[in-house]
């Protein structure tokens, strides 16, 4: 059976932040009544947020909606870093990738 990273991901990114589950729920439009339990739910994966929700809580927790479907740690971390770089950035890191690769 595969376990989804999205909860894990989402506690992570949240706690880097400082904030609390109710504090994320509220920023991405949620009732403060429910805020902190559904946030629970997302973090325990009890359920699973739609796409639309995660960018909502992607943009709050400053990290690329991918950052959610990292397998690893050091994918996740290379998501976050990439996603702050310029785009002449990104190109250039890309070309030299594709050099160490032979591509």
């Amino acid at each position: 059976m595969y376990n989804s990273p999205i909860p894990e991901r989402l506690k992570l990114a949240r706690k880097k932040l400082g904030i609390s589950q109710k504090e994320l729920g509220i920023r991405v439009g949620m009732d403060e009544s429910s805020a902190s339990g559904r946030m629970n739910h997302y973090e325990k994966g009890r359920h699973v947020p739609d796409i639309q929700s995660l960018k909502k809580m992607a943009n709050e927790l400053n990290v690329p909606l991918n950052y959610f479907f990292c397998e690893d740690d050091q994918s996740a971390e290379l998501a976050i870093v990439i996603a702050s770089l310029s785009d002449d950035e990104k190109s250039l890191l890309l070309k030299t990738l594709k050099q160490g690769s032979g591509e």
